[in-house]
């Protein structure tokens, strides 16, 4: 199929997602708002894990990152002008609540206030996500997530910021993407706070869970008003590469610490049979105590899910690659795969809508003199991943909405500013921002199936 026919399927599929169906941008807290040491806010594990010698690339920090903090009215209006209806932020632990206890920082959560009444005023409803990866530094020299109370902290700090905004923010995300806090933060060592032990990330991973379950208990039992809870994970597709029963297991390894660890006690309240048994070979327990299984399964009213790529295994626990084109991260390019994670979600979690909170792509963007830049590639890119959500939901799955990664190009962790994701091309010299091609492809589309163009 030419270029030109695959780019003409893919659109014929997403003029099958329904006019209601939600558009969105997505960033978090540290990597673009700044002022990281301004009204009152305390350092993060990031502010920490970005000046240890070699953990970030160049060295850089989030000191600065998009100015966000400053520029907020701004980038507000440009999600105005790209026609999205839903913005999905992070609150910024340390602003709200220093060091991780204690009162409500009046200083702080002021920023969030004006972010949401402005949002709101343009039009745009607000998607709060209370935790993206920015935890208190003090909480984790107390121990961090593999430390049970921490589960509680992160309870209390949630309800410091829903006392506050659940009069005007209705949906509701506590984590994301708990897979990349436990095991890069805590087994892999390449995010914060950068530890190195299995016995730690799966600590983290069931007191991660826990917070959320005793937030979601606590915010649906204040809530005035009919309010929608959920959380946002991080998955893709683990398969054996060919028929062996090495390649079978490590395929269902990965799948098992990717995807099942986490959906399972959430939906279920149980943790998996087999996974818990390979744990359990290594010398390593899930800390579960009575009664938390119970609190973890809290009614779920939506499931986000972040993709970005497939993988396959062989005779190891090292994946594959499959042989596609690939992104500036290094990442396959594998809008089927997508497909599949969501039509396999929908089979074995059914009854839980969906919203993909994060997709996106890195490439190597090359601005003209006006600091434009045609990237095809990225606008090629949310083509075949849209039409793939649409492809998924025709198959069955309950997808209700599609947020990109991300509005701005910003601090991209241990990579630190040399990706770039965004719909819109940061200048960190100048922090002028400009509107990406993929960006007005993005609102062209947005404006087509709102328009009617949409099936059902």
């Amino acid at each position: 199929m030419s270029v030109t026919e695959t780019a003409s399927a893919e659109q014929e599929l997403i003029d099958t997602l329904p006019p209601i169906f939600r558009w969105g941008v997505a960033t978090a807290s540290y990597q673009i708002e700044g002022a990281v040491a301004e009204d009152g806010r305390t350092p993060s594990i990031w502010d920490t894990f970005s000046r240890v010698p070699g953990a970030v690339h160049n060295g850089d920090t989030g000191d600065v990152a998009c100015d966000h903090y400053h520029r907020m009215p701004a980038d507000v209006e440009l999600m105005k002008s790209l026609d999205v209806d839903t913005y999905r932020f992070s609150v910024a632990w340390p602003r709200i609540q220093p060091r991780g206890r204690g009162k409500l920082n009046e200083a702080g959560m002021a920023f969030y206030d004006r972010l949401v009444d402005r949002l709101l005023d343009k039009g745009i409803d607000p998607w709060l996500t209370l935790y993206h990866w920015d935890l208190p530094q003090e909480l984790e020299d107390a121990g961090g997530w593999p430390s049970r109370d921490t589960a509680y902290r992160f309870a209390d700090y949630s309800m410091l910021v829903f006392d506050r905004l659940s009069d005007r923010v209705r949906n509701w995300t506590t984590l994301n993407e708990p897979w990349c806090s436990a095991m890069h933060g805590y087994v892999h060592g390449v995010m914060a706070p950068g530890r190195r032990d299995l016995g730690d990330g799966i600590a983290a991973v069931h007191h991660l869970l826990l917070g959320h379950g005793l937030a979601t208990e606590r915010m649906r039992s204040a809530a005035q008003r009919r309010i929608e809870f959920g959380i946002t994970l991080n998955m893709g597709t683990s398969e054996p590469a060919d028929e062996s029963e090495p390649a079978r297991d490590a395929a269902r390894r990965a799948d098992g610490l990717g995807v099942r660890i986490y959906l399972d006690p959430l939906v279920y309240g149980r943790y998996p049979s087999d996974v818990v048994e390979d744990l359990a070979a290594q010398g390593v327990r899930v800390p579960v105590r009575d009664g938390d299984l119970a609190i973890i399964a809290a009614p779920l009213d939506f499931l986000g899910v972040n993709y970005y790529f497939g993988q396959q295994f062989a005779a190891v626990d090292e994946p594959v690659p499959f042989g596609r084109p690939k992104t500036a991260m290094g990442w396959e390019i594998l809008p089927d795969k997508f497909t599949d994670l969501l039509v396999r979600l929908s089979q074995d979690y059914p009854g839980l809508p969906m919203f993909i909170t994060e997709n996106g792509s890195a490439f190597d963007d090359v601005p003209d003199e006006n600091g434009f830049v045609r990237d095809d590639d990225r606008a090629a890119y949310l083509s075949s991943h849209i039409a793939a959500v649409a492809a998924a939901r025709q198959a069955g799955a309950d997808i209700r909405g599609y947020f990109a990664w991300s509005l701005l190009d910003n601090f991209e962790w241990a990579y630190g500013y040399e990706k770039r994701f965004g719909l819109v091309r940061v200048d960190y010299e100048t922090q002028r921002r400009t509107i990406k091609r993929s960006g007005h492809w993005f609102r062209d589309t947005i404006r087509r199936v709102r328009q009617g163009q949409g099936g059902l």
